[in-house]
C-alpha cells in the first residue's frame, strides 16, 4: 500500500446531483482537507435542489465549508432524476464553470452509480476535464450498487461524527427516508475504514492517477 496526501492541492471543484450528495460522499474527506489547507479554494456545484431543498444546500456547504474563507456555491435548477434529458444543459453549464474556476481535483459522482442524474454528473466530468485528478465518490441506496473502491482517506473521529451531525441537522427533508440515519453513515465510515486499516474513512474511485517523478 502506498501513502500519498492530497495536501498539496489547493483548488478543489465538488459536483453533486442533489443537495446532500457531496456531503455523503466527500464531506469528511473536505472538512480533513480544510482544516490541514486554510488557503484552500472551493467551488461547489449542487445541480438540483427544489423547494426546501435548496435552502438546506447551501446552508450545509456553508458548514462543511466553514474554514474555507474562498469559496463559491452554485446551486441549480435542473429537474431531478431527468439529467438525462438535461444533458446538452447540463453540459453548458459544466463549460461555464470550467471557464471560471480550474480545479486540481475534482469530487464527482462514482460511474457505475445506479442513479441516472449520479451518472450524468460523472460522465460530463470526465468528457469536461481532461487533465485533472477526478475522485468518484459513493452515494449508499437502494440500488445496491456500491463498488470496490481504490482510494481511501481517512477520517479522525472528530471529522466522521462532525460530518454526520451537519448531514443530519441540515437535511431535514431527508429524515424519512429509510437510509438516511446516524447509523448508516457511520457504518460506511467503518466499513471503509476497515478496508484500509484504520478505524474510519470515505472511499474513492481513482481511474487515473499520473505520478510524478520529477527530473
Amino acid at each position: 500500500m502506498l501513502n500519498f496526501s492530497l495536501q498539496p492541492a489547493r483548488r478543489i471543484l465538488c459536483l453533486g446531483a442533489h443537495s446532500d450528495d457531496i456531503e455523503i460522499g466527500a464531506g469528511g474527506t473536505l472538512m480533513e482537507m480544510a482544516e490541514k489547507c486554510p488557503d484552500l479554494q472551493v467551488c461547489w456545484v449542487v445541480f438540483s435542489a427544489p423547494g426546501e431543498r435548496s435552502a438546506e444546500a447551501r446552508a450545509s456547504a456553508n458548514d462543511f465549508l466553514s474554514s474555507v474563507h474562498n469559496r463559491e456555491i452554485k446551486i441549480g435548477s435542473f429537474s431531478e432524476s431527468y439529467f438525462p434529458n438535461e444533458w446538452p444543459f447540463i453540459k453548458d453549464w459544466f463549460e461555464e464553470i470550467k471557464t471560471q474556476f480550474e480545479p486540481e481535483i475534482i469530487f464527482t459522482h462514482y460511474r457505475n452509480d445506479r442513479h441516472q442524474d449520479h451518472r450524468v454528473l460523472s460522465d460530463l466530468s470526465w468528457n469536461t476535464f481532461r487533465n485533472h485528478l477526478i475522485l468518484e465518490y459513493e452515494v449508499l441506496k437502494y440500488d445496491g450498487d456500491l463498488g470496490q473502491p481504490n482510494l481511501f482517506v481517512p477520517l479522525s473521529e472528530k471529522s466522521a461524527g462532525r460530518k454526520v451531525d451537519l448531514l443530519l441537522k441540515h437535511f431535514q427533508t431527508q429524515t424519512t427516508k429509510h437510509w438516511f440515519t446516524r447509523d448508516t453513515f457511520e457504518a460506511m465510515h467503518r466499513i471503509r475504514g476497515v478496508e484500509c486499516a484504520v478505524a474510519r474513512a470515505e472511499a474513492f474511485y481513482c481511474t487515473k492517477l499520473v505520478c510524478d517523478l520529477g527530473s
